[in-house]
Parts: C-alpha cells; sequence; structure tokens
C-alpha cells in the first residue's frame, strides 16, 4: 500500500509502547538534562512543595523518582548520573560484533563482494545497530543507495523508535521509517517529515506537513531541500522499483521477545524488548546513591570557625578577613570569657565510602543480572588477573546464553538484508554480473571470546597425542587469520623439519606415483637403496 493520503496521529503507535521506547531514551542518552526533564512532570518545573507527587498516575509516579525530584529555585543541580545504561547498550552490542560475522556466498563474485561488504562498512553498522537494539528493544537493518556518495547500495541501521512496522504472523511485510527534517526557522512552527515505505520490490517516498504530534497533509518532494531530489526518481504514486522483486530491502530485529511490557498490545506484540525494561527503578536508586556520596565528599570538606577576636578589620561597613598564616592576635576580645566558644572550630563530616560503594556494586551487578549479563563481564569481579578463555567463559555464562539468544535473531535478519543487497545490485538498477542470488548467504558470529596462544597450544598437543587432526588443522586452530596460502606453507616448513617432508626416493617412492615429496603408504619399488 502506498503512503498515507490525510492526517493521523504521528507516530501511530500505541501511546505505552512510545512512552516506555522514550524512557529508555532517555537513560541510553546519559544525558542529565533530558532525564530531570522526563521525569519531572513530563518535563514541566514544579514548585518547591511538588504537588505532582501527591497526585496518582503517571505524573505522580514519575514524580516520585529520584530524577523527579526538580532541583529547588535558585539551588545548584546535585544529582550525578552513572551512564551504567550505555554500558549495558554498548556491551551488548561488542558480546555479538566485536568481530564481524563470516558471511558466506554461492560462488566466487559473490563470496568476493560479501568479503568486501564486510570490510567496507556492515561491521560498523552492526555495531551501531546492536547497540540501538539493546537500548529501544529493537532496530532495523534497510538497503539505501545514494549515486553522489558510492557507486554501489550499502546497509543502514535504523532504531526502532523511528519506524512503523506492519507484521503478518510474526514476520516482516513491510515497514516505514520516517525522519523530521530541519527547519532553518525558529519562528516557524511546522514540522515536516520525510515517509520511507518499504516494501518487497518497491519504496515509497513522502513529504508530511504537520505538527509535533500529527503527520499532517502531504506535500511535494520539491518543497524540501532534503527530499527534492527524489522528485525525479519516484514515478506517479510516489514509488520506486527497487530492481529485485522478491525481496523486501529492509529486516526487523527485535532485541529479545517476548516484550513482557507489550505483548498483550496486538499492534506491538512482535516488537523488542530493551535491556532496560524493569531496570530503570536500579537505575534510578543508583545515580541517587552515586549523588549521595558525592554530597558526602562535599560536606566532608574540612571547614574552619574563626571567632571575631581574630579577624582583621577591613574598615568601617568593610567587614573582617583573617590570616590563617598570622602568628599572634591581639585583640579586646581575646580574654575568654563564660560562653566564648574556642579560638578555632573545625568541621569536617565523614564520607561514607564504604557504605556508598558496596551498595553502588550491589545497584550494578542486580542491574546488570536482570539485563541478563554477567557481573564479571562489567569487571566487577576484578580486573587485570590472567584467565584463560575457560575461565572467563564459566564467569560469563549468564552472558553468553543472552548473546546466543540474540544471536538467533540477527541471524536471519543480517542473511536477508545481504541477500536483498545482492539481489538490487543484480538487478537492473545496478546490473552487477555474477552475483548468486538464489539462496541467503550464511552467517556465522564469531567467538568474541578467543583463547591465548598457551591454550591453543595445549589444545594441539593432545590432538597430537590422539592422532586425531592433521599439521594443516593444528597449523589452522593456531592461526585462525592465516589464509590458504600461509597455511600451505608453515605445513610444508613443519613437515620438513620433522624429517616427514623429503625427496628421498627411498622414502617416497618413483617420482612418478603422484606422491612426490610425502612419505610412500604402500612402500613400492624404491623401499631399497642401492
Amino acid at each position: 500500500m502506498p503512503l498515507p493520503t490525510m492526517d493521523q496521529q504521528w507516530p501511530p503507535i500505541d501511546v505505552t509502547v512510545q512512552s516506555n521506547r522514550a524512557d529508555w531514551d532517555a537513560w541510553y542518552s546519559a544525558n542529565p538534562d533530558r532525564l530531570e526533564q522526563r521525569y519531572s512532570g513530563r518535563g514541566q518545573r514544579e514548585a518547591v512543595d511538588r504537588p505532582t507527587q501527591h497526585r496518582g498516575g503517571v505524573v505522580g509516579r514519575l514524580a516520585r523518582w529520584f530524577w523527579g525530584n526538580p532541583t529547588p529555585p535558585g539551588e545548584k543541580r546535585s544529582k550525578v548520573h552513572v551512564p551504567l545504561a550505555g554500558d549495558i547498550a554498548r556491551t551488548s552490542s561488542e558480546l555479538l560484533f566485536s568481530e564481524p560475522p563470516k558471511l558466506t556466498g554461492g560462488n566466487d563474485a559473490t563470496q568476493q563482494r560479501l568479503d568486501q561488504l564486510t570490510e567496507t562498512g556492515l561491521h560498523p553498522t552492526l555495531l551501531e545497530g546492536g547497540e540501538l537494539c539493546a537500548a529501544i528493544g529493537d532496530t532495523y537493518l534497510r538497503v539505501v543507495w545514494d549515486d553522489t556518495v558510492s557507486e554501489r547500495p550499502w546497509v543502514d541501521a535504523v532504531a526502532g523508535d523511528r519506524a512503523v512496522p506492519e507484521f503478518r504472523y510474526g514476520k516482516l511485510s513491510a515497514v516505514t521509517f520516517w525522519t523530521v527534517l530541519p527547519n532553518d526557522d525558529p519562528a516557524d512552527r511546522r514540522v515536516f517529515r520525510h515517509l520511507e515505505k518499504h516494501e518487497r520490490g518497491r519504496i515509497y517516498h513522502g513529504l508530511y506537513e504537520g505538527s509535533l504530534g500529527t503527520l499532517g497533509a502531504a506535500r511535494p518532494l520539491e518543497e524540501h531541500p532534503a527530499t527534492a531530489p527524489l522528485a525525479t526518481e519516484v514515478d506517479a504514486e510516489g514509488g520506486l522499483d527497487t530492481g529485485a522483486p522478491d525481496h523486501l530491502t529492509a529486516a526487523h530485529v527485535p532485541n529479545v521477545r517476548p516484550a513482557r511490557g507489550w505483548r498483550h498490545i496486538p499492534s506491538a506484540a512482535y516488537l523488542g524488548q530493551s535491556d532496560y525494561q524493569g531496570v530503570e527503578g536500579l537505575f534510578d536508586a543508583l545515580d541517587e546513591t552515586m549523588s549521595s556520596w558525592m554530597r558526602d565528599v562535599q560536606n566532608g570538606k574540612g571547614r574552619v570557625i574563626v571567632p571575631d577576636s581574630m579577624l582583621q578589620s577591613l574598615g568601617p561597613g568593610q567587614g573582617g578577613a583573617w590570616n590563617e598564616d598570622q602568628r599572634i592576635y591581639a585583640g579586646l576580645n581575646m580574654l575568654p570569657r563564660p560562653g566564648d566558644p574556642n579560638p578555632l572550630t573545625v568541621v569536617q563530616f565523614d564520607i561514607r565510602v564504604t557504605e556508598h560503594r558496596d551498595t553502588c556494586a550491589e545497584l550494578i551487578e542486580q542491574a546488570v543480572r536482570q539485563a541478563g549479563y554477567s557481573a564479571s563481564t562489567f569487571g566487577e569481579t576484578g580486573e587485570g588477573t590472567a584467565v584463560t578463555a575457560t575461565e572467563i567463559r564459566a564467569r560469563q555464562a549468564r552472558s553468553m546464553a543472552t548473546r546466543a539468544r540474540k544471536a538467533l535473531y540477527w541471524g536471519p535478519a543480517v542473511a536477508d538484508i545481504t541477500a536483498a543487497l545482492l539481489a538490487v545490485e543484480a538487478g537492473p538498477r545496478f546490473g552487477v554480473a555474477g552475483l548468486d542470488v538464489g539462496e541467503p548467504p550464511k552467517v556465522e558470529f564469531q567467538d568474541s571470546i578467543s583463547e591465548g596462544p598457551a591454550e591453543l597450544a595445549n589444545t594441539a598437543e593432545l590432538m597430537n597425542r590422539a592422532v586425531a587432526a592433521s599439521t594443516e588443522t593444528k597449523v589452522r586452530l593456531l592461526n585462525p587469520d592465516w589464509d590458504g596460502t600461509q597455511v600451505d606453507a608453515e605445513v610444508e616448513k613443519i613437515l620438513k623439519e620433522s624429517g616427514a617432508l623429503t625427496n628421498d626416493p627411498a622414502m617416497t617412492g618413483s617420482e612418478g606415483d603422484g606422491h612426490a615429496g610425502f612419505p610412500s603408504v604402500g612402500g613400492g619399488s624404491g623401499s631399497e637403496r642401492p
């Protein structure tokens, strides 16, 4: 179906979904201003007594959070934010894509293109998409092209809160991406949006003029500089053919399913769940604890109360000053009298380091555990100690399980979007010959935890004792990043040094037996020396 023709609410997504995504986006941004705006009565400044805290509903609930307590007028904000949410999203992406996934195509031309795609931009795109997916709940991969930027198409990542999907029994059938276009006039309240709808074999583009909450009326693409170049590309319906009629040039990647917060909402049942689902309260408590800790640091600064007798007059009406380096003081009030305070009073409060540190550590451990990760993944069990890959996997069992679960969603999406990209390149728009578009590429995720040289050598030694692997297999095990030429050269060196490779006819048989350079298996006429 083409793009909307009438004004409507935008985005057309359930209010609960939009609200939760806005909360997650505020935590992911690591911006204290956005957090305070999000939780302080939906961005409205409250009075000192905060009457919204006594209300019911969403506003009252948010105002009772630590970030829902507005800073009183005239005071400096003392809240401290710990960006744990961003750390969780980044760690989730790195567990999946610290190494690029291996893509395997059908023929040499396809494999060469897949390798080129991985080397020239797909890897950072997947890292970006993985981070957005963990934070917002889902992300999309789409095929894009622009002749002024590149001669060939590439894959782009879009956060889930900038897309309106259409599902059929859990499978993505179409999706509309939307972008708020810049408006150079600050006084202009109009909101221009660019809508880009992907269907199988087609992409529609539209420009709309509306408000913050409504889509508004459709406008010609030429009316905005950002969409003007598309006016010559689309047909009368505002669409263009991708050249790949059997492929949808977009893929949906849910973070995890089911989404506990809205599984009962039909329009959002197939969306993903953020790693922050149910952890927002722990984030808020962590910031409150850290702010209390920093408040102790400020209160712990030593202060000295000096009596008037130790002040030097600065003149009538100018007050007095105290010189901390002065040794002798003289004044009419120097003689102690009943009720006089001590000459100097030092005020210094304790800094409760242990209590705050233990509380922060417990909150962090609970937060990352609820998000699906092991505390050791975030360095909470100590760093700097040399451990084996097996020990790392044991400590990070929960993180590895979450990684494997997310890979089940990422694998098919990466395969579908790369297959769509190859089909677009092989189509009439780009006309690249020799690409195999019959089957989607195979996607193999690389191990994010690599064994050290000692572990690999021990494994190779055990395989050698068991006579369970060839020299080539052991060389590939110890050098996984080597190509075939390097492996063959190393195998030949090892066999020569060990004496297994020789050109002696007595050991190899006749030159024409097809085994020159290797020991003879069946003996033969060359078994005796002349």
